[in-house]
């Protein structure tokens, strides 16, 4: 695709770039190579003339050049993040290339423990007591990403990121060390430079992080445990995601960097229903009087409404140091068709990052800020089902004119439509357009002043904000069956029916304001760190109430409700840590929060989150400081409490425990005889809610140990943590006595659970050397979810039932159970004929009553995998690298709902006047029944575990370009190369544990160029 406004961008900035390097034209070259201790090229090094703004960093193979260098004695400045930073003196001369010496840089072991970003600043490696992972771009999964979470799938042990199928940018699960809660959120808390966001939904964007570049993250730093994550108390039980996005680095050579990939995507896969040859024979076998309803035509509706898709992600940025100011700025443009027909989503992204150091060092400014636009094109994703169960031998299009062309089900030759009956997946897809237009802001100026008087104290101030503009319509087409009995709500008007328009609007506003206090000491072998500050975190959101209209956009067919929607809630805090560090032996962290939710009320809005942890530094210990075979050997242990008090979702408000009254819908309305017109009047009531006036903190307890190691100079290196979560006062909605409030169900505190596991973390390099490098990373996790109690139960209280399914009308396949996983199944055990085969309609009577009914369900298996594993490789031959990432899980199980709804001859049998596909597992099972109690039969609940490839990835850097000036990257990418699982469905990646109706993940081709110039 071509992007004139994009072109147009980069000559601009090669120009602008241009000019800098052409300042001081006529002069000299500086050429040479920066190696590590082993004498091996270091990428990434940054390498300046002293005193100028004049250099560039080092390429694969350890080599720079520098251009533009004015004659005479100068100084080359060579650091590295790690290293030891190193003076090399040179002499330049007019129109020559001076070839400095190979320059060995030492590793610095206090500086490598420098980088680790942890809540409010950053910490040694070595004083990191809590349970803490740091990706960096080295290690993200290359290829074609849309959403930033994407780019550590698979990376860190205890993370669970499950995306919910393949549409561009399609909502995605985040889980850290499993679920903490039952109805509150399980998802993590994200702060993106300082500024906690907000994650929850966006009308108009399937998932609110895909508002944010992946182009711009530098790193991934995640928060696992309680005394890691409790500086953020109110939002930290589930885990804590820091993200660091890139910046620009004092006296470093101003770059300009461009990238661009392009993509094709295929469904590779599809779910086996049966053909249209195959339908035919079974109808003549099954209900061979309905052989008439058959059509002559061979479609693969599954085929008409997937696609090849295709994708172009472009992007450019330009870095460095102006003079003394740090900056960075950059322009992302992605666009992204899905493979479902219709489907696409189109982001423009921009940001900016200035990062001066101002009055003597003593004021450091780190000025953020992050725009993105998406324009997306939803596709009805409904299509998906409709194309499973619609009749294989009817033809895609009726030759006719009416609704849209396409051949729908009449109720007779030329007229209109019957109800309740499959529509045409083509048409769903081709008569509805879904569009919206997201707006998204991120943005903070953090100052941090080092107090003249005092130098070992710095204030800090972070003024943030988090602001969402959205804005769609849906308009379903005036000719589309599927809306072809919508009619006006004026009853004179006759002559319009059909189709549907509507717009829905939100604003997001979060503000933020923190400020703390940071005291810093070095007394000889004793380092203190403390930290004492205050937040102020606000949410508002609105919404207008706007009218659904007939195709024509000025016909009401549904009125607006009588109130806009606007709900806020605030988080008032105040925190405090300190970090004490012994001979970089012995470290002791204590950490305090208070935090205040505007959700719970005055009584129970405030919560205490303490923790405490310790580490042993061993190898720092005199018996092994010059051992040879530890290079790293640290134990660590600590406690912490943190909290829970997002609800909304279960609660449906930001005010579970205000009595409430909401305006009623149009339906419900009450109408009175009014004598004075002899008329009826009719008015719309307002009901009241539930509430909970004792709702208080979900709290949730951890307790983690762990270990760091590394041998043989650090080729080898990882951790193992063992943990265990325990979560009391859940937030959970339970069935409550009637006429005790004004609802049958109410979120209350109730009940406990517990996770326990293990994480292991494995990083090794087994070849190192002048051509070769090989890298490995691999980790592992298994946790063991259960539920402790559910608070006081009567007499044969079975739990609480959720997670319902399609076609099964009021049926739950899970369970909350005391004992049992938090994402257990909940049902009846099938009985299975001598052929192995399953018997219709007969399951067990496990408790012996002669009866078969509710009470003979049981617990089986679980969604939620115990065991997830990932596995990454690198391997480089000079300018050559392979890459590949691997994910797995082990002991998930999945309801195939595709089977449960279409696997039998009931859609076969059941319409007089339809027919309705099936999938291949009727052909099995024979089944013919429409009994409700199928739907919960064990027989549908499938094995889930899988291996992934997720990514595999090769790259070439083909050295310098356009006169030395540029250097050129090229890389080849293939995503979901392959997925090894004995689960029939579609796909077995399903977070909530049912499969109905997803879209296939695709399989994705792509081919990429860097430049840096």
């Amino acid at each position: 695709m071509k992007h004139p406004y994009l072109v147009k961008l980069l000559f601009l900035l090669l120009f602008v770039c241009a000019g800098f390097t052409g300042a001081f034209a006529q002069t000299g070259s500086v050429s040479g190579r920066v190696l590590d201790e082993q004498k091996q090229g270091l990428p990434g090094v940054t390498v300046v003339i002293e005193g100028t703004s004049l250099g560039n960093s080092t390429n694969a193979d350890g080599t720079y050049s520098i251009q533009n260098v004015p004659t005479g004695p100068q100084t080359l400045i060579i650091s590295f993040v790690g290293y030891n930073t190193q003076r090399q003196p040179i002499t330049v001369n007019n129109g020559q290339n001076t070839a400095v010496p190979n320059v060995v840089i030492g590793e610095n072991t206090t500086l490598l423990n420098e980088a680790v970003v942890v809540g409010y600043g950053t910490q040694r490696k070595e004083d990191v007591t809590g349970a803490v992972t740091q990706i960096d771009e080295k290690q993200f999964v290359k290829g074609q990403v849309t959403n930033p979470e994407q780019l550590i799938q698979g990376k860190v042990a205890g993370v669970q990121i499950t995306t919910g199928g393949g549409a561009p940018g399609s909502a995605t699960t985040i889980r850290i060390r499993g679920g903490s809660s039952l109805n509150a959120s399980n998802d993590p808390l994200i702060v993106i430079d300082g500024v906690p966001v907000d994650n929850s939904g966006v009308s108009g964007a399937a998932n609110a992080l895909s508002l944010i570049n992946p182009n711009d993250i530098e790193t991934y730093t995640v928060l696992k445990d309680a005394s890691a994550t409790a500086i953020y108390g109110s939002r930290a039980s589930n885990g804590v995601i820091l993200i660091t996005t890139k910046r620009g680095v004092q006296g470093e050579k101003i770059t300009v960097n461009v990238s661009s990939l392009a993509s094709v995507s295929k469904r590779y896969n599809s779910v086996d229903v049966l053909s249209a040859n195959q339908l035919r024979n079974t109808v003549a076998s099954v209900a061979p009087t309905k052989s008439n309803l058959l059509g002559s035509s061979n479609t693969n509706w599954q085929d008409e409404i997937f696609r090849t898709a295709f994708t172009s992600d472009n992007n450019v940025s330009v870095a460095g140091a102006a003079g003394k100011l740090p900056f960075r700025v950059s322009y992302g443009n992605l666009e992204q068709q899905g493979i479902l027909r219709t489907n696409r989503l189109i982001r423009n992204t921009g940001s900016i990052s200035l990062t001066p150091v101002l009055f003597d060092n003593t004021l450091k400014v780190n000025l953020n800020l992050k725009g993105s636009i998406i324009d997306n094109n939803f596709a009805d994703a409904g299509a998906v089902g409709a194309a499973l169960a619609f009749d294989p031998t009817q033809p895609v299009r009726s030759g006719a004119e009416g609704y849209g062309g396409y051949f729908e089900y009449l109720q007779s030759a030329g007229g209109v439509p019957q109800q309740n009956v499959p529509r045409n997946p083509v048409a769903l897809l081709e008569l509805r357009r879904d569009r919206s237009t997201v707006k998204r802001s991120i943005g903070n100026i953090q100052l941090d002043y080092a107090l003249p008087f005092f130098r070992d104290l710095h204030a800090n101030v972070n003024l943030g904000y988090d602001i969402t503009r959205s804005n769609g319509s849906n308009l379903v087409d005036a000719t589309a069956a599927a809306a072809y009995f919508n009619r006006p709500l004026d009853a004179s008007i006759t002559n319009r029916q059909g189709g549907s328009f509507n717009r829905y609007a939100q604003n997001r506003d979060n503000k933020l304001l923190e400020a703390y206090l940071n005291y810093t000491k070095q007394l000889g072998g004793t380092r203190l760190d403390v930290l004492a500050g205050y937040s102020y975190q606000d949410f508002v959101r609105t919404s207008p109430n706007l009218p659904t209209y007939l195709a024509d956009g000025t016909t009401v067919f549904r009125a607006a409700p009588v109130n806009p929607f606007r709900t806020q809630y605030t988080i008032l805090s105040y925190y405090g840590r300190a970090n004490l560090s012994i001979n970089d032996r012995y470290v002791l962290t204590g950490t305090l929060r208070n935090d205040a939710s505007s959700r719970f009320s005055p009584e129970n809005r405030n919560a205490l989150f303490p923790a405490v942890s310790a580490a042993w530094n061993i190898k720092n210990e005199s018996i092994l400081k010059d051992n040879n075979t530890f290079s790293d050997l640290k134990l660590r242990a600590g406690y912490g409490i943190t909290g829970q008090q997002d609800i909304v979702g279960a609660a449906g408000s930001d005010y579970p425990y205000i009595q409430r009254y909401v305006v009623n819908s149009l339906q419900a309305q009450y109408g009175f005889y009014n004598p004075a017109t002899s008329q009826y009047e009719y008015y719309i009531p307002y009901s009241p809610q539930g509430f909970n006036r004792n709702l208080k903190w979900e709290q949730t307890t951890t307790y983690n140990a762990g270990i760091d190691y590394g041998f043989l100079d650090g080729r080898l290196s990882g951790s193992v943590d063992v943990y265990y979560r325990k979560t009391k006062d859940l937030l959970a909605v339970i069935p409550i006595p009637i006429l005790t409030n004004y609802t049958n169900q109410l979120v209350s505190n109730v009940g406990s659970l517990e996770n326990k596991g293990v994480e292991l973390n494995l990083n090794a390099t087994p070849v190192q050397g002048e051509h070769w490098n090989w890298t490995l990373n691999a980790n592992g996790t298994y946790n063991v979810n259960k539920i402790l109690s559910l608070g006081p139960q009567v007499e044969g209280f079975a739990g609480i039932e959720n997670n319902g399914v399609a076609g099964g009308t009021g049926t739950n396949i899970g369970i909350y159970r005391v004992g049992e996983p938090s994402s257990s199944f909940y049902v009846y055990k099938q009985v299975y004929g001598t052929d192995g085969k399953p018997l219709q309609d007969v399951y067990a009577d496990l408790n012996g009553d002669g009866i078969i009914n509710s009470n003979d369900r049981y617990v089986y298996k679980q969604a939620a995998p115990p065991v997830i594993l990932g596995f990454s490789s690198n391997v480089s031959y000079d300018r050559v690298n392979l890459a590949f990432t691997l994910r797995s899980q082990l002991g998930s199980y999945l309801y195939n709902n595709v089977n449960s709804q279409n696997g039998t001859y009931n859609g076969l049998t059941s319409q007089p006047t339809v027919i309705t596909n099936a999938t291949q597992d009727a052909l099995y099972t024979g089944f013919t029944n429409l009994k409700q109690e199928r739907y919960s039969s064990d027989y549908y609940i499938q094995n889930a575990s899988f291996l992934r490839m997720e990514n595999i990835t090769l790259g070439y850097d083909a050295g310098k370009i356009m006169g030395n000036r540029g250097n050129l990257r090229l890389t080849a990418a293939v995503q979901n190369v392959f997925l090894i699982t004995k689960y029939s469905g579609l796909d077995p990646e399903i977070f909530n544990g049912v499969d109905n109706n997803v879209y296939p993940r695709p399989r994705t081709y792509t081919i990429g160029l860097n430049l840096s110039l």
